[in-house]
């Protein structure tokens, strides 16, 4: 015990000399989160280098603030700012943040680096101040061998663990013009069915059929990863979906973490390591949505979706298929739902690079896609991917009714989660538009 009140002291001590040193410009509520952690944490850190704020480096606070973030409609000067942000180095850091943030009655937004389509990890339109707990720095995996599981801590991303195996990648794109529609009504039909060593998702998008101005036509792209060699491929392909027309110049043997970063979109180029950056390719001022689907979407379906995607300028549909291992789980199992009977996830995206001179009019061509969507998709509810959060399935306000957008999300679940979250967090400390609510009327 005596050592630990002498450590307690050197630590105020130094951070004592710290806060003396800090400008009188800094903000106070900073100055008292710091002497808090303090008070609250045993292990010594590198205070100085576990925040950021505007006060005392604007160039840093912004390059940490935008660092993670995807969509660049919440980074305009309008949206609101954090007074700070702070990177906790160990798990008893995150403690010490939840109660100083409760003692200083300060709103906390915690931020891993995942997606985040909707700003929620960085912004809080309604609750200020704010700060924001980036836990980017609590990285560690660890792996039980015996018990074959694996605990991953918030801030680790799919660059932190390398396994030596050996995949297959495979592309193949399709337009309109060579069968395009009729290869994916077939796809649909058999992608949840295949081979559990072979994933193909299909990315969609508008593409020049010449290059003459406005004359588009649909491009459907098959990305596949095969667990095993090309021979062994080619055998699947042949006998479950020959009609892609699958050549094995269309296939690349390569170790299992390149092909994360093919799919993730990095180039051939680039070292493995690129991976640990933890930070998204894609940065853009884009609106999402996504979908399940259960039944095949008919032809006359497939059509009338080209022509809403003709009349964006640069919309983006993957679809993800599902089956194998995650159609055995029951959707009760955990708060994830989307399990048996369903044959794919969708995401819908329209991204632009003009900001707010044109949201209105990609937001509201977005809407009226997923409207012409709703009779080939997942009823009762229209269900949603939590990953991809939409604010218009509806938001925490006093007289909305969260199973709105909640049981989109998470079907029969989401009453479950509201009775663990009002037994755990009857504050409701944590929180922000989409979060689970603490009762249900």
């Amino acid at each position: 015990m005596a050592f630990a009140v002498s450590k307690r002291n050197a630590m105020a001590f130094a951070v004592t000399l710290l806060l003396v040193s800090i400008p009188m410009s800094s903000s106070t509520l900073q100055q008292d989160f710091l002497q808090c952690l303090v008070e609250n944490s045993d292990i010594s850190f590198p205070i100085t280098a576990a925040f950021y704020s505007p006060d005392q480096n604007a160039t840093l606070f912004k390059e940490e603030l935008e660092s993670t973030a995807q969509n660049l409609r919440y980074l305009t000067p309008s949206n609101p700012k954090p007074v700070f942000i702070f990177e906790p180095m160990y798990e008893t850091h995150v403690q010490a943040a939840v109660v100083c943030a409760k003692k200083l009655q300060l709103h906390m937004r915690v931020r891993s680096g995942g997606h985040d389509y909707e700003g929620l990890s960085f912004v809080s339109e309604n609750e200020t101040p704010f700060v924001i707990v980036d836990l980017s720095k609590l990285r560690q995996i660890d792996v039980d061998v015996d018990s074959n599981s694996a605990w991953a801590h918030a801030g680790a991303t799919v660059g932190e663990v390398y396994y030596r195996g050996h995949r297959v990648k495979m592309t193949v794109t399709k337009t309109l013009e060579q069968d395009g529609t009729k290869v994916l009504f077939k796809w649909q039909q058999v992608a949840d069915k295949l081979d559990e060593d072979l994933f193909i998702r299909v990315i969609i998008q508008t593409a020049s059929k010449t290059t003459k101005p406005g004359n588009r036509t649909i491009s459907t792209s098959y990305q596949g990863q095969f667990l095993g060699d090309s021979n062994r491929l080619m055998q699947v392909m042949q006998k479950s979906f020959p009609e892609l027309g699958l050549t094995k110049k269309d296939c690349t043997e390569m170790s299992w973490i390149k092909s994360v970063m093919y799919i993730a979109g990095f180039p051939n180029s680039a070292a493995p390591e690129a991976l640990l950056d933890g930070k998204s390719l894609f940065k853009s001022y884009f609106k999402a949505k996504s979908d399940f689907v259960e039944e095949p979407i008919p032809v006359e379906g497939l059509e009338g979706l080209w022509k809403k995607l003709l009349e964006e300028d640069s919309p983006l549909t993957i679809w993800n298929p599902y089956g194998g291992m995650m159609s055995r789980i029951a959707e009760s199992e955990i708060p994830f739902p989307h399990r048996k009977g369903t044959l794919f996830k969708i995401q819908w995206l329209s991204s632009w690079s003009d900001g707010k001179a044109s949201d209105e009019r990609h937001m509201k061509w977005m809407r009226e896609m997923y409207s012409y969507m709703e009779k080939y998709v997942s009823k009762n509810p229209r269900r949603a991917y939590v990953n991809y959060r939409d604010l218009d399935l509806g938001v925490n306000e006093e007289e909305s009714d969260a199973r709105e957008w909640g049981t989109k999300y998470f079907k029969g679940n989401f009453e479950r989660l509201v009775k663990i979250k009002g037994e755990f967090d009857p504050e409701n400390f944590f929180r922000h538009e989409q979060s689970i609510p603490t009762k249900i009327g």
